[in-house]
């Protein structure tokens, strides 16, 4: 008969009371292996956005979407809205449905339309629909109510506001619901300030206006056409889009019809054929990613310089100083152009797709 384990230690040890004390030590060794918790990593923080946009209007809003959604470890991406705004050249229709349809397609492009929702905003202005949102339904009520019903959402942080275009939606959902103002973070690519002009701005003055002279934390990330403060020095030549992004991104098995025609199964060949459409300005020829550079910002505070200002006005074409305005907004400006263009090629290479929050 084979000999007990506790027998066979009794006779290497020679001595019961040794024994009991080795079989409490193990025992409590096994005990708190055994009951240890794993150990489990914090989940890293993400940035909660709606993404506000004109997107069917140029090529920077969809390569600034394509860079948010590739960007899902910094940002949780809560949906996108769309507004509209014009279309220069090449047929590109400015109204809502264009814009909806070309969100979509870069949704598609990028794997997660079908878990992030995007909705139809404001075709119209703040002017002709302020007096209707009580309404059932109004002009861009589908955008203003969703931003209204997750900006009232306890999610532990702020919920940031991101409009690439004009102000309409962010203005209406403020007017609609004010206690939204408390819950967010409106990051505005848009206006030359401190100079006149801009087409984001100029689309809709009254909605930035309103929002100008509300309590409710707004940034304007500066365009200033020509300067090299602003985002416009935010370029890319067509050259470096041909080369570094036919192929990037995962490929999708049904492929979509472009803006342009064609079929397309992945984000990088439809960059390729957005610019291969768009006349490019300079020597070499080059266009800014004016939108992306404001997803930029969120990601890394330090791809900018900024400084807070007591809010302005915009009336009759010029902007109105208000030195005296308790009211204070944060201007964007002098970016850097290599640390933004650089993530942004790295992000295309590398995407980690976003989901909501």
């Amino acid at each position: 008969m084979k000999k007990s384990i506790i027998s066979m230690l009794n006779e290497i040890s020679g001595s019961g009371a040794y024994l009991t004390a080795f079989i409490m030590v193990f025992g409590a060794v096994l005990f708190s292996c055994a009951e240890a918790p794993e150990k489990t990593e914090e989940p890293a923080f993400r940035h909660q956005v709606i993404f506000d946009t004109d997107a069917n209007n140029e090529i920077d809003d969809q390569h600034a979407l394509a860079y948010l959604l590739f960007n899902g470890d910094v940002f949780a991406v809560e949906g996108v809205t769309v507004n509209a705004t014009s279309g220069p050249g090449h047929g590109i229709s400015g109204h809502i449905d264009g814009q909806y349809d070309e969100a979509k397609r870069i949704m598609q492009l990028c794997t997660v339309f079908e878990d992030i929702p995007l909705y139809k905003g404001a075709n119209g202005s703040f002017e002709e629909i302020k007096d209707h949102i009580h309404e059932q339904e109004f002009d861009g009520h589908e955008a203003v109510d969703f931003i209204i019903e997750q900006a009232l959402r306890d999610r532990g942080q702020e919920l940031i506001l991101l409009p690439v275009g004009k102000l309409t939606n962010i203005a209406l959902a403020l007017k609609k619901e004010p206690a939204i103002a408390e819950n967010v973070r409106i990051v505005w690519l848009g206006s030359n300030y401190p100079r006149p002009g801009e087409h984001n701005q100029n689309w809709d003055i009254p909605s930035m206006n309103y929002i100008l002279d509300e309590d409710v934390p707004f940034e304007m990330v500066t365009v200033r056409y020509g300067q090299p403060s602003g985002t416009t020095a935010v370029r890319v030549t067509q050259a470096q889009i041909l080369h570094r992004m036919p192929g990037k991104g995962p490929r999708i098995p049904e492929p979509i019809t472009g803006r342009h025609g064609g079929q397309f199964d992945n984000w990088g060949d439809y960059s390729a054929n957005l610019f291969e459409w768009y006349n490019m300005g300079g020597d070499p020829p080059s266009r800014p990613l004016f939108d992306q550079a404001a997803v930029a910002i969120v990601k890394n505070p330090d791809w900018a310089e900024s400084y807070e200002h007591p809010a302005p006005i915009y009336i009759e074409g010029e902007w109105v100083e208000r030195p005296d305005n308790p009211r204070k907004i944060t201007i964007w400006e002098w970016f850097d152009i290599y640390g933004i263009i650089n993530d942004f090629f790295v992000t295309m290479y590398n995407p980690v797709i976003a989901e909501r929050p």
